[in-house]
């Protein structure tokens, strides 16, 4: 941080005073494989991550085929001499497809669904090929390979790729393995990215200088919520080549013509900073969003949110038999759950309640009852009471709620029946939060969008924090879901909400 801080003072013109920028959270000093050289273009500790995947990539293919060559064994005949080929073939097939795909690049390792996307598209790849392998070849063996194997080594690649990740993440929390970044736009955007970063630092990025305002501002150098602003923005360039920067992000401001940000992207060229430009439309991401040339200009092309199709027909046969195979598991653990609310006041073990699904049609969801009979009519009186922003109501100690319920709460084990609702086709296993109808009647225009598909057993709004987050926060998940969905959004989610379910966190 002293050399960082050293270089920004450099950097500000003679006579101005450069605040020394303080960090937004607790964080522990890099090791020596960690800290990074203000001339290298790639963190130490950026190539020995991937270098990790690589190798753990490498490892786990390889176990899986020796072990599928000890069960099928290697006669010495022409068949041993064949399978002994599909078996390098097989590691040749996975390992050059997860290149094809960019399953090793360095802008997708640790970042959201796209990784984990991009694996399952090469796994399927290698797949094809070994099945075309196998018909050229007239290997008997081929379907084995083809159905057994491949899915093996997916069963190893998926859960290493997330282990790898939690723990970068946990670094990153820690202050380690952060790229440094220069954030240049308007006060409000700039701040509102600052926010972001300090927020979800397992993204890792850590702003440590800004610049903003046009030429024509009398700009004294200050502060941006805590990071220190050392220049305009056509000083941009000239700071970034100074400072050794990582990313420089480039947010919304009037100052940002076309013309500008080409010739920003010109000086930027050769040194150690990648470009990322922030768009309009900031929650807009993932599969919905392609940067094409139409009449020799790059324009960003945004596809409507796709709610048919072959996916949303995968994703109804997943919720269905899903939610079959979790009932048929489940249905001791809740009949147990039942008869202890039966037991502990006499009342009703389920609780039924009017929801609004898609398309705004009405539906009743199922819950276990976790408060005490008469809870609704109770409602009014504690309305004073409510903590909830928006149309919520949510209290933190609702006198309403038994103590068996507020053990089931916790671990979200109240939501379990909502199984049958997705057995029947009235909800998701993943999607937005079912809401009440006074709420819906509250909706604007824009939050009405969560209604254009099925309400979820879990949702990002689960997997981000639950009850406690604010209103407008659940909203906003809500719609980059409707927006931005993916099979791969929903995988993940679902693999986060078992740790979030665990830990009991934000929920009451």
């Amino acid at each position: 941080m002293r050399d960082r801080v050293r270089q920004l003072k450099r950097n500000a013109p003679t006579g101005s005073a450069v605040p020394i920028p303080q960090p937004a959270q607790p964080t522990s000093p890099l090791s020596s494989h960690e800290r990074q050289p203000v001339t290298s273009p790639v963190a130490a500790w950026e190539t020995k991550y991937r270098s990790i995947v690589i190798s753990g990539d490498l490892v786990s293919t390889l176990l899986v085929v020796v072990a599928a060559c000890g069960v099928a064994g290697l006669p010495a005949d022409g068949v041993g001499y064949l399978r002994t080929l599909f078996a390098v073939a097989t590691i040749a097939a996975t390992l050059s497809s997860l290149a094809t795909c960019r399953a090793w690049s360095p802008i997708v390792l640790g970042q959201g669904a796209e990784e984990f996307r991009r694996l399952g598209k090469a796994l399927l790849a290698a797949a094809v090929v070994l099945a075309m392998g196998g018909l050229a070849t007239s290997v008997p063996e081929a379907r084995g390979w083809v159905f057994a194997v491949t899915p093996c080594v997916a069963i190893l690649l998926f859960p290493q790729r997330y282990v790898l990740r939690r723990l970068l993440h946990r670094r990153r929390r820690l202050g380690r393995c952060l790229l440094p970044v220069m954030v240049a736009g308007s006060v409000d955007t700039v701040a509102d990215l600052i926010a972001r970063t300090r927020r979800e630092p397992h993204h890792g990025w850590r702003v440590e200088a800004a610049c903003t305002g046009s030429p024509t501002d009398q700009l004294g150098h200050g502060e941006v919520s805590g990071v220190p602003v050392v220049g305009r923005l056509d000083e941009l360039a000239d700071h970034v080549r100074r400072g050794g920067y990582r990313v420089v992000a480039v947010t919304p401001d009037p100052y940002w013509t076309p013309r500008r940000l080409q010739r920003l992207a010109w000086q930027l060229e050769g040194t150690t900073a990648e470009m990322v430009v922030a768009p309009v439309l900031m929650e807009v991401a993932g599969p919905r969003v392609h940067v094409t040339g139409v009449l020799g200009m790059p324009l960003l092309r945004v596809t409507a949110p796709t709610f048919t199709g072959a996916r949303r027909v995968i994703k109804e046969i997943v919720d269905r038999v899903g939610a079959a195979v979790l009932l048929a598991l489940l249905w001791p653990g809740l009949v147990v759950i039942a008869a202890a609310i039966r037991l502990s006041d006499s009342g009703p073990a389920f609780y039924r309640q009017r929801r609004i699904g898609k398309g705004g049609r009405p539906f009743t969801i199922l819950k276990f009852r976790t408060m005490v009979v008469d809870a609704d009519r109770r409602r009014t009186v504690l309305l004073a009471a409510n903590q909830a922003a928006g149309p919520l109501f949510k209290m933190r100690r609702d006198p309403r709620v038994t103590p068996i319920g507020a053990v089931l709460r916790r671990f979200s084990l109240d939501e379990l029946p909502q199984l049958v609702n997705v057995l029947t086709g009235t909800m998701s296993l993943v999607g937005p939060r079912p809401p009440l109808p006074e709420e819906v009647a509250q909706y604007g225009p824009d939050v009405r969008r969560r209604l254009l598909v099925k309400p979820g057993l879990t949702g990002l709004w689960q997997v981000s924090g639950r009850s406690d987050l604010p209103w407008e926060e659940s909203v906003r998940l809500d719609l980059r879901y409707v927006e931005d969905w993916s099979l791969a959004l929903d995988a993940l989610i679902l693999w986060k909400t078992v740790r979030a379910v665990g830990r009991g966190q934000g929920a009451y």
